[in-house]
């Protein structure tokens, strides 16, 4: 299992809900450094920016009708890139619980418990983890429709809740 160790923080409204999850060492694993933790965080609200930015700027700009490529797939062409880079995983996952592409589901117990945040109407949800002995901050925020050209594929009124970004960025 990839995942040595996380602690879950849900961030509710000023107030934070902590779990532990996944397998301990003997030992443990040591904490990051809590100032790595918060540059980490920044760097996700930068990414969430510039991700959701592109995608309301290519929509705005390029789709018009059903077939017309939707931001979402560029959007996937950059996070395939910035993986391959190894600088971060970005990943977008439906919350409707009726996706476009099956692919576009919750798997992980992460996903899977930023969904249901989500729908609850978080607007942030985190999980400080470990994979392969390397920290990690896992991230997630909504996704709503927020045009009209958004419910040409989606068949949603404005605001309408419509997914989530997943993040996986490590903690330096």
């Amino acid at each position: 299992m990839r995942l040595h160790r996380a602690v879950l923080w849900l961030v509710l409204g000023g107030g934070v809900l902590s779990a532990a999850a996944g397998t301990l060492a003997a030992d443990g694993p040591a904490k990051p450094d809590p100032q790595a933790v918060e540059r980490t965080r920044e760097q996700v609200r930068m990414l969430d920016a510039l991700y959701k930015s592109a995608v309301v700027s290519i929509t705005k700009n390029y789709v018009n009708q059903q077939a017309d490529v939707p931001a979402a797939t560029v959007a996937k062409d950059v996070f395939q890139a910035m993986k391959a880079g190894r600088f971060h995983h970005a990943r977008l996952i439906d919350v409707t619980g009726k996706p476009k592409n099956p692919d576009n589901v919750a798997t992980t117990a992460f996903e899977k418990a930023a969904v249901e945040a989500i729908r609850s109407g978080k607007e942030y949800v985190e999980e400080l983890a470990e994979v392969d002995g390397r920290p990690v901050l896992r991230a997630a925020t909504p996704v709503p429709a927020v045009m009209p050209q958004c419910i040409v594929c989606h068949g949603k009124r404005e605001k309408n809740l419509l997914g989530a970004l997943i993040y996986e960025v490590p903690v330096k």
